[in-house]
């Protein structure tokens, strides 16, 4: 049995305890919509990996919900360790000299029945080599953008970062915008947020207090974002643009994406992997 030490064994407990929280708060939004329709609820399904020698690596739990408000969304968790494999060891820092690692974290994406219904990810993570570092974020996707949701969204990571250093908000917003920015369309994925990586400022407690309150923010913010929205009618044509914009998300995440190559190089479970892809999505 493998045993960790106790950073790491807090940072996968909050991880799992976030989920928790936020797999129940979206499933008290499926209950609020009303209707005919049954509330959708999370189907969790657990997986293991080994690394590249065979030998046996951790895993996670995939969460999965299809319900009224929700067209799709996943909230996973993962704990996994092991060794890198030596070509990508390369690209990780701190696995070029010794190529074990431990890496846990939270991924989220919600891709919504309402087009008027931001489609939101949020991740956060702690990894582990001869290195340590948090990173992760949020950023707000929604077809439609409305100006005072981008702008309540932006407000609420400015309030968080704020709370832990001042130079956060402005350094983690632009990270989040050349980040998530489709080159080969020159179009932003969405209307963004934060997005941090390598945080390590000498201060593990201050590190993983603040990646803590990239969670409770985010928590504390989206549910009501889709409470504003969740009851509005729409059309046709709205569908239409909301299909269209997964289009482009969808080729951000299969293109870009660091998380879903860190996941394939790694050894991860594809369902989990690819599950940030939305359930229906359209190209011209």
């Amino acid at each position: 049995m493998t045993t960790f030490d106790a950073r790491q064994t807090a940072a996968a407990d909050w991880f799992r305890t976030l989920r928790d929280r936020i797999c129940a708060a979206f499933e008290a939004l499926e209950d609020d919509l009303g209707g005919d329709a049954a509330p959708g609820r999370f189907e969790r399904r657990s997986w293991e990996r080994a690394d590249h020698s065979g030998a046996p690596g951790g895993g996670g739990t995939m969460s999965v919900m299809k319900g009224r408000v929700f067209e799709k969304v996943g909230v996973n968790i993962s704990t996994v360790h092991g060794a890198f494999d030596p070509e990508f060891a390369k690209t990780i820092p701190g696995a070029a000299e010794d190529p074990r690692f431990f890496a846990t974290g939270i991924s989220l994406v919600a891709h919504m029945v309402n087009p008027h219904v931001p489609a939101v990810h949020m991740n956060t993570r702690y990894l582990v080599t001869t290195k340590a570092w948090f990173g992760g974020g949020a950023d707000l996707n929604p077809p439609i953008p409305v100006e005072a949701d981008t702008a309540d969204w932006h407000a609420a990571f400015k309030a968080s970062c704020d709370r832990h250093d001042p130079d956060y908000f402005p350094r983690f917003k632009a990270w989040c915008d050349e980040y998530f920015f489709i080159k080969h369309r020159n179009v932003a994925r969405g209307q963004g947020g934060i997005f941090y990586d390598q945080l390590a400022s000498g201060d593990w407690d201050a590190d993983f207090a603040f990646t803590r309150d990239v969670g409770e923010t985010f928590l504390g913010t989206y549910p009501e974002l889709v409470r504003r929205h969740m009851h509005e009618d729409w059309t046709a044509e709205d569908r239409a643009r909301q299909l269209a914009y997964r289009g482009l998300y969808t080729e951000f995440n299969l293109v870009y994406d660091r998380g879903t190559l860190f996941g394939l190089k790694t050894g991860g479970n594809i369902d989990a992997i690819l599950m940030s892809l939305p359930p229906v999505a359209t190209w011209e």
